[in-house]
């Protein structure tokens, strides 16, 4: 450690921090621009000018490194005077367009120029004007006279996002912020781009001019996305969705969130709401009122039962859906006399799970591993913030391994992070890689192999087994691809055997925001249940649909269409008019800004969430709904009046649970006979992961959206 004197005060920071470091922990506000504490050091923008004693001349707190004994004023004449003379020449040619500015009243620039800002300018000759660039559907670059040249942004690619799209050009007064031969921002997430920017030169586009800061409410929220659980701010002005940013978690998702929990709030309001209930009558939609809906509901249920018995009814239920929601979808079901229930849409293998499966480890630790292999995943569209935490372990050393197709990993720089070894093989071979690693490390350890192999394993896969072999800190994360596999029992016991070897925990990255509680609360078929693959093939009567649209969010596809338009009745509960082609009724439900719930990330973090708008026209909850259609059906132990009660039911504590209440054991043989047959796994693209994102008009417009859009045109 080492003890410095900061305005008089005895400050310990450890050897080798700088001065602002040292200021931040005693609370002491040195005024600055390009510092952020995310990012590496740049000092140029010099507004951190503070007086060190015996330095002739001001010295930038951000990049002075501390030493013993150093006094350090940050208040004195010499600074203070410093500090204005940098204010003066940021102001030189900053536009005075404050009144129509998105970031003013949020405007670290505007903050400062009250505190260290003359009166009046000194300055007489015509201001530089740089001309607007169009960089994407996300990103407004339409005022970059107002950069001050922080290069937060340019940093931000190249240390968080992984590539570097944005960079500075020419130099002196001509210089610029650009991506460069007429690029676009396509990161996934970029638009954390907007909020480290300090002034308003890169603003939201969808939110340009749609509301003043001041305007705007403050509600906190969780991300319905990912399975990060990212924690979110979302302002609303009138009763209405306006922008979404990030709540600082430093355990879940630090400073930053992805385009898609940031963006796709457009949909929340978008023309394909469902905001009345509809019944499908001689082949058109009407609209009707909640009775008239639920009573149809209520009445086709009980003559389905009649006549086909409790077991031809079944759920087919979304991850994406609320804790509370799945809860209760899963009571009525059970109450009926049905144990078919599902969540697993896109899963191909239905084996009864031995445990709650999870990422195994704390999403924290994701920063800190040494050594990484990445099973059947595209990381970094699958799951960006989690993405951006192994390309920081990376950063600092770790070695990334990857054992994945070439069409989720196309090259070594996909991931937007170096990959020390690929096994790029077809999902098929999968399994027979993954034995391939385990035999290599069999080798090396002189333990038996967990499958009998006659061929010698691959220069990647000994590569591979000698990195899993050495370090500390190891992972093994299987990925949606390899949970939604046929055979992904077999690659979860070779995962396993191959942690138990070389110390790695061993986790899936967990496709979906409540893919975790979803099996807390046991959205999996019962004794005797069917599983989704099966109520997919149309051996339901009656089937509820909550919160998903099977054509898109399942391995079926378009086949789930024609299975489901041959049952006798298709209830669909979804915020969006979805399933029109088979469905006989539509009850509007609130999505997850419009209705409280919880929602249990990867690493079992339980984090509940209130309503921040009323719900759009006659949506209600969807736990709301499922109880009065209970009630209505005659069932018993549905008497819930608040949602507290309903998680008093579930009887999860908020928080982190603890790691006993998980399991990613299996008993899945590693050597079983392979399936020849298996069909590619089901994965959906970063736009087209449930009914939200698919909505949102910006995030449609990206280049990942249009390529996956070329893809399945």
């Amino acid at each position: 450690m080492v003890e410095i004197e900061l305005d008089g005060k005895k400050v310990e920071v450890t050897e080798g921090s700088m001065v602002m470091h040292a200021a931040d922990k005693a609370g002491t506000y040195i005024p600055h621009f390009c510092y952020h504490k995310k990012l590496s050091i740049a000092a140029n923008c010099r507004m951190c000018l503070v007086d060190v004693e015996k330095a002739p001349k001001p010295m930038p707190a951000c990049a002075t490194p501390v030493t013993q004994g150093m006094i350090v004023r940050t208040k004195s004449d010499k600074a203070v005077k410093a500090q204005q003379s940098v204010m003066e020449f940021l102001l030189i040619n900053h536009p005075l367009d404050c009144p129509i500015c998105d970031q003013g009243g949020e405007c670290q620039l505007q903050d400062l120029a009250v505190g260290y800002g003359g009166s009046s300018s000194r300055y007489e000759e015509e201001k530089r004007v740089v001309f607007h660039k169009d960089v994407g559907p996300l990103i407004s670059m339409e005022e970059m006279s107002r950069c001050i040249h922080c290069t937060r942004c340019v940093r931000f690619g190249q240390e968080v996002a992984g590539i570097m799209e944005l960079g500075m050009s020419h130099r002196g007064e001509h210089s610029e912020i650009e991506t460069f031969v007429g690029g676009s921002v396509d990161s996934e997430l970029s638009g954390n781009m907007i909020d480290i920017c300090p002034v308003g030169a890169l603003t939201s586009k969808p939110f340009r001019y749609s509301a003043r800061t001041w305007e705007l409410s403050r509600r906190k929220s969780v991300s319905p996305h990912d399975s990060t659980g990212a924690n979110l701010i979302v302002q609303v002005k009138n009763n209405r969705v306006m922008r979404v940013v990030p709540l600082e978690n430093e355990d879940v998702n630090e400073c930053w969130i992805a385009d898609r929990d940031r963006f796709s709030y457009e949909a929340l309001n978008g023309p394909e709401r469902l905001t009345q209930p509809m019944l499908k009558q001689g082949g058109q939609w009407q609209q009707v009122d909640w009775q008239t809906a639920l009573e149809y509901v209520a009445n086709g249920l009980k003559q389905i039962k009649a006549d086909h018995g409790a077991h031809s009814i079944g759920a087919l239920v979304s991850p994406h859906s609320t804790l509370e929601e799945l809860h209760l979808a899963k009571l009525l079901l059970q109450s009926l006399g049905s144990t078919n229930i599902d969540h697993r849409l896109r899963h191909a293998e239905f084996a009864a799970p031995e445990g709650v499966r999870w990422l195994g480890t704390s999403i924290a630790s994701l920063s800190n591993l040494q050594r990484v292999l990445v099973v059947g995943s595209n990381l970094r569209k699958d799951h960006p913030l989690f993405a951006q935490r192994i390309r920081q372990a990376v950063r600092k050393g770790a070695a990334l391994n990857a054992l994945t197709s070439a069409e989720l990993l196309a090259d070594d720089e996909a991931w937007a992070m170096p990959v020390a070894s690929a096994l790029r093989v077809p999902a098929q071979g999968w399994v027979d890689a993954l034995a391939g690693i385990a035999a290599a490390v069999a080798a090396s350890t002189g333990v038996a192999a967990p499958v009998a192999r006659s061929t010698e394993p691959g220069d990647a896969a000994k590569a591979i087994a000698a990195s899993l072999l050495s370090g500390e800190r190891k992972a093994i994360l299987l990925g949606n691809a390899a949970a939604h596999h046929a055979e992904a029992g077999a690659l979860l016991a070779l995962a396993n055997w191959l942690g138990a070897q070389t110390g790695a925990t061993v986790g899936y990255l967990t496709e979906a925001a409540n893919t975790v509680g979803a099996q807390l609360v046991g959205a999996l078929p019962g004794e005797g249940g069917l599983h989704a693959g099966q109520m997919l093939n149309g051996a339901l009567k009656a089937a509820l649909l909550l919160n998903t649209e099977p054509v898109f969010d399942s391995a079926a596809g378009s086949a789930a269409a024609d299975a489901l338009a041959h049952a006798q009745m298709v209830v669909t509960l979804s915020p969006f008019k979805a399933n029109l082609d088979f469905s006989d009724v539509l009850l509007p439900i609130a999505p997850f800004s419009e209705t409280p719930g919880t929602f249990v990330n990867a690493e079992g973090r339980v984090q509940s969430f209130h309503a921040v708008v009323k719900p759009l026209g006659e949506a209600r909850p969807a736990w709301k709904v499922l109880r009065v259609l209970a009630n209505l059906l005659g069932l018993q132990g549905f008497s819930f009046e608040t949602v507290s009660e309903v998680q008093a039911d579930i009887g999860l504590p908020a928080g982190l649970l603890p790691a006993d209440r998980f399991s990613n054991a299996t008993t899945a043989r590693a050597d079983g006979e392979r399936r020849t047959d298996a069909p590619a796994p089901a994965v959906a693209s970063i736009y087209q992961l449930d009914s939200i994102v698919r909505r949102a008009p910006s995030l449609q417009l990206t280049a990942d959206a249009r390529a996956a859009q070329e893809v399945f045109a």
